[in-house]
């Protein structure tokens, strides 16, 4: 019976440290009758697990001005129409994309387009940060 309580002191209390846990386990249980094996399985299904808080991340402020988009971003925009199919998600599509890109030789108009975007980002960066 006190291997039934502690089984489940230990499956509520040190859920992060399962490989730990699931070592220390297996030392304590191996030798457990079969109807005390049966209880501490209960007990460990009934155990609510523990749950990790999420981190809150920064808060963003709308006014900070956009990022720069990549050479790929601005092909995507002119070319995106042209690849999307009926039926086709999200997904398909820029995958679909990421195919035809990577066959594409000459890249230096959308090149030179998110070399400006970056200069841009850059200035109104300087300039939302020397404001804020």
């Amino acid at each position: 019976m006190v291997a039934f309580f502690f089984f489940s002191y230990l499956t509520t209390s040190f859920s992060s440290y399962s490989s730990t846990l699931h070592t220390l386990i297996h030392y304590i249980f191996r030798n457990l009758q079969p109807n005390q094996l049966t209880m501490a399985k209960a007990a460990a299904a009934k155990a609510s697990p523990v749950k990790k808080v999420k981190k809150g991340g920064k808060n963003k402020d709308p006014n900070a001005p956009k990022r720069a988009m990549s050479a790929f971003f601005f092909w995507m925009q002119e070319n995106r129409e042209r690849i999307k199919k009926p039926g086709m998600g999200v997904a398909d599509v820029a995958k679909a994309a990421g195919v035809e890109w990577g066959k594409l030789t000459d890249k230096s108009k959308w090149e030179k387009k998110a070399a400006d975007d970056k200069k841009r980002y850059e200035t109104d960066i300087a300039n939302y940060k020397k404001n804020h």
